[in-house]
């Protein structure tokens, strides 16, 4: 079933829409304080399919998933008892946050880089650091400069692939998409 090849084109053709950089900021910001898809996924369609915009797009959703790291970390610095940490245990994160605070204690700083460059859920980082009070500007530093390397590096595999992964993409898009479901499916039932 080629259900994966229409999802692609759709995503394409959206992402030429005139409102899709704004919708690309949106979803950055509530990505980085509480929404559950990363903006890559956004990202990488809109490079693919205006690549003169690059660099635009990959700065844009640095700068709005950075904003929203910060009010995610102004939540948890002053909202966490009343607002935070009943939303963390009604969603079951109780468990990777504490994972998150026992990081920040052994690695600090470099946590919250890692979380910004990497697939690890950075809205948990986030939080976590004004639940600790970190200090802003380290957090600030690392946030911009995890989240941007990361942002750049898809816009620029996708701008310096071009044409060419545009198309094996296409190819490959369905066998990939339902890789992507049985890997769901699987670690649903190893990790529940």
């Amino acid at each position: 079933m080629k259900i994966f090849s229409s999802l692609y084109d759709w995503t394409l053709k959206w992402a030429e829409h005139k409102l899709a950089p704004k919708m690309l900021a949106v979803l950055s910001f509530a990505e980085s304080v509480f929404f559950p898809i990363p903006p890559d996924v956004l990202l990488a369609p809109m490079v693919l399919a205006q690549p003169k915009k690059a660099w635009y797009l990959a700065g844009l959703t640095t700068i709005a998933s950075v904003i929203g790291g910060v009010v995610g970390y102004y939540l948890g610095y002053l909202m966490f008892e009343p607002w935070i940490q009943p939303v963390i245990t009604e969603l079951g994160y109780q468990d990777k946050f504490d994972n998150a605070i026992s990081w920040f204690k052994e690695w600090g700083v470099w946590v919250v880089f890692l979380a910004g460059f990497s697939p690890i859920p950075y809205k948990l980082f986030t939080v976590s650091a004004g639940f600790l009070q970190m200090a802003f500007l380290p957090f600030l530093l690392a946030s911009a400069i995890g989240r941007g390397m990361r942002f750049f590096l898809v816009a620029g595999i996708i701008h310096f692939g071009g044409e060419k992964m545009e198309q094996k993409l296409r190819q490959w898009v369905d066998t990939i998409g339902w890789l992507v479901v049985a890997l769901i499916i699987v670690a649903y039932f190893i990790f529940r």
